[in-house]
């Protein structure tokens, strides 16, 4: 089932709304997760940090968090799998919808093709995408490889703490990484949008440990 869904950031006068198509029938990839709606609202509060960013959102799927932080004024590259060519079509009409002008790549996690040569962000956005434990090591990689082409970049993330955070400690330490900021994903959410999510979600930023 086809629907539409509506996100309010910030107040009528100093603020916007974006609209997402959603598709119920999608696994993953066409569904606002909680996780990206705490992310999305993150990228709103800190819009000052966002704004002539040059920003990437992995496993992007409904891209609200991507779209805010175009409206807030970053250059934004909009990324999920590239085989899931609905997923990417469906990243396109949302961004014409909302009239921002968004790159859409299609980038597989773990795979050295030319997207992600072409690709050189101060910010990495990713929602809910450590929900797939098999999937992590990949995830992990094409980070790694995104902050090593920025040394100053930095993967800001939104996740459930599920039985993987131990994995996610290896994982981060096998490709030398460390987490500079870590919050409950409920403490900055305004009351009337906490109200309306459920889960265990923590927000992480996530750099290059220098050694």
């Amino acid at each position: 089932m086809i629907t539409s869904s509506q996100h309010y950031f910030g107040s009528i006068e100093d603020g916007f709304s974006i609209s997402i198509i959603e598709n119920m029938k999608e696994e993953y990839g066409l569904f606002v997760w909680p996780s990206s709606i705490i992310l999305a609202e993150y990228v709103w509060q800190q819009k000052s940090r966002f704004s002539k960013a040059n920003v990437v959102e992995l496993g992007a799927g409904t891209s609200l968090p991507g779209l805010v932080a175009a409206k807030v004024g970053a250059d934004v590259t909009l990324t999920d799998d590239a085989n899931r060519l609905e997923v990417l079509d469906n990243m396109r009409r949302v961004c014409n919808i909302n009239g921002v002008k968004c790159r859409v790549l299609g980038l597989t996690w773990g795979v050295w093709d030319a997207p992600v040569f072409s690709l050189c962000p101060n910010i990495i956005l990713g929602a809910d995408v450590l929900y797939d434990t098999r999937a992590f090591n990949d995830l992990f990689a094409t980070v790694t490889f995104l902050l090593q082409k920025s040394p100053d970049s930095v993967f800001i993330t939104t996740y459930h703490n599920r039985s993987g955070h131990h994995l996610i400690e290896f994982l981060m330490e096998k490709w030398g990484l460390k987490c500079t900021k870590l919050l409950d994903g409920f403490s900055f959410m305004p009351p009337h949008k906490a109200s309306n999510l459920s889960g265990n979600i923590q927000l992480a930023e996530i750099v290059l440990e220098v050694k």
